[in-house]
């Protein structure tokens, strides 16, 4: 297995984003959309169920971009270990409780078969 890519809904919502006058969101955008049309199909991408229940959120229209845009990517399964070490996590971490999602975007990293690289994409 080469390289993988776990795509974190914020990779999403730049990728559909729409064109904005602020030049840090703008600069996010590009990068991006770059990365996305050039160097994509280097990797193989990974989304999970969390990312797609965001994804689904806000904008009908937007939601409909982000999910055109994960659509055939496979998902990673939310298993209980998934689970239990994001709420070990949040135990042993800063970040609020409200953050349990985060915690389970970052618990997939450990998922990926040894061997292979993982990167997680976030913005």
């Amino acid at each position: 297995m080469g390289e993988t890519v776990y795509i974190e809904t914020s990779i999403l919502g730049y990728l559909t984003a729409r064109s904005t006058k602020n030049l840090i969101l703008a600069g996010n955008i590009e990068l991006t959309r770059d990365w996305w049309e050039l160097r994509r199909s280097a990797f193989t991408l990974y989304i999970s169920q969390v990312v797609l229940s965001e994804a689904t959120q806000g904008d009908a229209e937007m939601a409909t971009q982000r999910l055109l845009a994960v659509r055939g990517l496979p998902l990673l399964e939310v298993t209980d270990a998934v689970e239990d070490l994001a709420q070990q996590f949040i135990r042993r971490s800063n970040l609020p409780s409200k953050a349990s999602d985060d915690a389970v975007h970052i618990r997939h990293l450990r998922q990926r078969k040894k061997g292979s690289t993982a990167y997680f994409m976030v913005n």
